[in-house]
C-alpha cells in the first residue's frame, strides 16, 4: 500500500508501540508538536496517507514508538 520501506530506525527499541486515534487532522497535527516540544523524538512528521488517514510517530525516552493518527472523524464503538 506504500512504497516505503519499513524498518526500526536506528536508536528505538521496538519492544512496544502504542497508537492514538485523535478525531481530526489537525489534532494529529498539534498533538505532534506539543509532543515534540516536551521533548519527544520526531520520527515521522504528520502525513496522509493514500488511505486517507493521517498519521505521525514519535519515541518516548526509552524509544518506544507511538503513533498519532486520524481518519478526520470521530471515533465510534
Amino acid at each position: 500500500m506504500t512504497s516505503r520501506k519499513y524498518e526500526y530506525v536506528k536508536g528505538l527499541n521496538g519492544h512496544t508501540e502504542i497508537a492514538l486515534y485523535v478525531d481530526t487532522f489537525e489534532e494529529v497535527d498539534k498533538e505532534f508538536n506539543a509532543a515534540v516540544s516536551k521533548g519527544a523524538v520526531p520520527v515521522l512528521e504528520p502525513t496522509t496517507e493514500p488511505w486517507g488517514q493521517r498519521t505521525c510517530y514519535i519515541a518516548d525516552p526509552e524509544g518506544n514508538l507511538i503513533e498519532i493518527g486520524s481518519f478526520n472523524k470521530p471515533f465510534e464503538r
